[in-house]
């Protein structure tokens, strides 16, 4: 709870001052997400080249915030051709397949659907969307969790054990109710475009967390770092808010 305490604090400073400022933060916590990631390939001598990756946040994001969807998207393909070319000539041909594939997914998975934060941020009332974003992520987890503990009897899938189907329950009603809430209050929406951002919300969140089980389980570990105390790694609070970034967007895009 503190930790979430501290992270919160930081992400409404940062989002309500200055908009670079919280532009920053995320391109920290996902370099932070990358590197978890490079770690963990690394168990099983699967061979991630940090350096581009992180080169590939910083760009991607910025052409995101000042250049718009198209920029993200070239970026993108700029850098998952260097990382082609970058592991051609650092190693070789053994091998060559499973490390490029690995690279371009972590390139893709945190960094790239990171950049829909900074397209979130870019329009005028960014500070507010990218809060309404956060805020109905954090409600399926929190919602999610609760009835989980609470209710849950019926598992949803084998790869996430705690996972139960009333706990989806929990995290769709949460969610309903907090972006319904927030878009008629920040944005002045409609109720039922609330609504409809926190269910996809919920669904997407939670298939981000399974997204990052299943790696976790084909890699053997329990987690991806341990820099958050109580948490994990960054990578574990990062799951579900990249997935829930695209149709979040495009959503409000499509609304306001």
């Amino acid at each position: 709870m503190a930790v979430g305490v501290v992270l919160g604090a930081l992400v409404l400073v940062t989002l309500y001052t200055i908009k670079e400022l919280f532009l920053l933060v995320v391109v920290g916590a996902v370099s932070v997400g990358v590197l978890e990631l490079v770690k963990a390939f690394a168990t099983r001598d699967i061979r991630v080249p940090a350096v581009p990756v992180l080169a590939g946040v910083v760009v991607m994001q910025g052409a995101a915030y000042w250049g718009g969807p198209v920029w993200l998207l070239a970026s993108f393909a700029v850098f998952a051709l260097v990382l082609l070319v970058w592991r051609m000539f650092t190693a070789g041909t053994d091998g060559y397949v499973r490390d490029a594939s690995a690279s371009v997914l972590t390139l893709f998975y945190p960094a790239l659907l990171a950049g829909f934060a900074a397209l979130l941020l870019q329009e005028g009332d960014g500070d507010n969307r990218v809060l309404i974003f956060i805020a109905v992520t954090v409600a399926s987890d929190i919602g999610g969790y609760a009835a989980g503990v609470l209710f849950g009897r019926h598992k949803m899938t084998s790869i996430s054990p705690k996972k139960t189907w009333e706990g989806l329950a929990g995290s769709v009603i949460a969610c309903t109710v907090v972006g319904a809430w927030l878009v008629v209050w920040l944005l002045g929406g409609e109720i039922w475009q609330g609504a409809l951002i926190g269910i996809l919300a919920a669904l997407l969140a939670t298939v981000g967390d399974l997204i990052e089980s299943m790696i976790k389980r084909d890699l053997g570990i329990k987690d991806l770092g341990s820099i958050l105390p109580g948490h994990g790694g960054l990578m574990d609070r990062l799951d579900s808010l990249v997935t829930t970034l695209v149709p979040v967007w495009l959503l409000m895009t499509l609304f306001f």
